[in-house]
């Protein structure tokens, strides 16, 4: 086992860079949806509002004076997330497809050296 081919190296190089790649996916994904769901109850929240409404921006609370159009930017940016998010899930199955066939061949691999 102390002699490991050099192609195995390589595939475990690879196994290896595709699990963190998966992981900063899975990571950007789950930022995604948590924006998503900010977005969404803001929504909800503005559709019950009766009265001046604010947004923030930075430190500052700025009265909005056209609800419609923040209504407007918050479908918007809840059609972005809902593009990046989908973008992150193709990313993340190509790259679990990824990792399983690497690691059958590594296990295959390691199988064979064994022997």
């Amino acid at each position: 086992m102390n002699n490991i081919s050099p192609q195995l190296q390589n595939q475990i190089a690879q196994f290896q860079q595709v699990q963190q790649q998966l992981q900063a996916v899975s990571t950007q994904k789950l930022q995604m949806e948590a924006q998503k769901k900010e977005v969404e109850r803001t929504s909800a929240e503005l559709a019950k509002a009766t009265g001046d409404v604010y947004k923030s921006s930075g430190s500052l609370l700025i009265k909005v004076d056209d609800k419609e159009k923040l209504k407007a930017d918050l479908e918007e940016s809840l059609e972005t997330l809902e593009v990046r998010i989908k973008g992150l899930e193709r990313q993340e199955k190509t790259l679990r497809d990824k990792y399983e066939s690497l690691q059958d061949a590594i296990n295959k691999a390691v199988g064979q050296e064994e022997e």
